[in-house]
């Protein structure tokens, strides 16, 4: 009995992978078992942003290994402060909490902001609101599933947690509508990666932010896809010039290694936890810190922030240039680009399969998008390898509909 077989009689059912499996991997390239080369052009939803096994990091990884890996944050470990104090830097927040995956980062920031407007707001206890957008996507906790829109993520999980309030992504006048006098925070993903890499309109954060200021209201930005060099700049906030209250981080933050996660904020709102009021056995442990401190570093070193600017417009032209009936809209920014599909003909997921043959992976979003979201070490060369062969694919598909 082979991998796939053995996953699919022991596992949970909790996903549909495609049909592929993978061995091992290095910088954009993954591999079968049989040796077969694939092109990444996913980076597991961004978590592998430096590439498969990049060097730098494994050997941070493997030295901190040596040491220490897991110690709880009963203890000091002399891996964590040089990390906190990078990821500082490099935000321009005063403080980080650091917890393991993205989920973990934003219930972080929803028991932040809602002590803060109990606390500070002196908004009235267990009325503290979050104002979330429509299809969102923030995890899958039961808090998180609580503020998605998404039935296939909340069928038969209920009841729900209270708190949250919904407007229509991109639209401020929809944002305006539905603050009230309870409303602690504005949480929101800068662009909507799981909803299909939605953009929204130019102005949209600016015009949030000055929302916010307005009514004495949070602005808490989830950049665990968009962060770190996804979309051309450091943060996706950054494109609009503003500054959030609140930023979580995480996938690309473990380097491609293992899960690190974090909430970024000043003191004010950092300082509403105190010892015993939130913590993780495994946030911020030795191995994460020296990995995630190692991940930083060659994001800026390497400039992959800059290749992520300098390529994007290049890989958005080239799959906008692929003239098929099957192509709705191309849309995105950086290295992150959504290619809808008319499902009608096609559905998304049957075009990463034929994907696949061609020696690309990505995954759909909704079986309507295609996600094309490769390591940022990614080369013009690689890229035109991969437009070549995703551009076959689509003709196949066309003329496999028309048989």
């Amino acid at each position: 009995m082979d991998a796939i077989d053995l996953e699919r009689r022991h596992g949970a059912r909790n996903y549909d992978p495609l049909p592929v499996e993978i061995e091992h991997g290095e910088g954009v390239w993954l591999y079968d078992r049989r040796g077969r080369r694939y092109l990444d052009m996913m980076s597991a939803y961004s978590a592998v942003s430096h590439g498969h096994r990049h060097p730098r990091i494994v050997a941070a990884a493997i030295a901190q290994l040596s040491r220490v890996a897991v110690v709880s944050r009963a203890y000091h470990a002399s891996a964590l402060g040089p990390f906190l104090a990078k990821l500082s830097e490099l935000t321009g927040f005063e403080c980080a909490l650091p917890m393991n995956s993205g989920a973990e980062a934003v219930e972080t920031a929803i028991k932040a902001v809602r002590r803060w407007g109990y606390r500070v707001r002196g908004i009235p206890p267990g009325r503290a609101e979050i104002l979330v957008a429509r299809n969102n996507f923030h995890g899958r906790t039961t808090t998180i599933i609580s503020a998605s829109t998404e039935p296939d993520y909340r069928r038969d999980f209920g009841p729900f947690t209270p708190g949250f309030a919904h407007f229509d992504f991109g639209d401020i006048d929809s944002v305006r509508a539905a603050i009230g006098p309870n409303t602690c925070a504005v949480l929101v993903e800068p662009i909507q990666g799981e909803a299909g890499v939605v953009v929204p309109p130019d102005g949209f954060l600016r015009a949030l932010r000055t929302l916010c200021d307005e009514h004495n209201v949070l602005l808490v930005l989830d950049e665990v896809q968009s962060g770190l060099g996804r979309t051309g700049r450091m943060f996706a906030f950054q494109h609009e010039g503003i500054r959030p209250d609140g930023l979580i981080l995480g996938k690309a933050l473990g380097g491609g290694l293992l899960p690190v996660s974090a909430f970024c904020a000043d003191r004010p709102l950092m300082d509403q936890f105190e010892p015993g009021s939130h913590g993780s056995t495994f946030g911020g442990n030795p191995l994460a810190a020296a990995v995630g401190l190692e991940a930083l570093r060659v994001l800026e070193e390497e400039d992959l922030v800059g290749n992520s600017a300098r390529l994007g417009d290049h890989l958005r032209a080239g799959l906008a240039a692929i003239r098929s009936p099957l192509v709705r809209a191309v849309r995105g920014r950086g290295l992150w680009v959504g290619v809808e599909i008319d499902a009608a003909r096609v559905p998304a997921r049957r075009l990463c399969e034929v994907l696949i043959s061609h020696e690309v992976l990505t995954k759909d979003a909704h079986e309507t998008v295609l996600r094309f979201a490769p390591p940022l070490v990614i080369t013009r060369e690689q890229i035109d390898w991969g437009l070549e062969r995703i551009a076959a694919a689509f003709r196949q598909s066309e003329l496999a509909r028309a048989a």
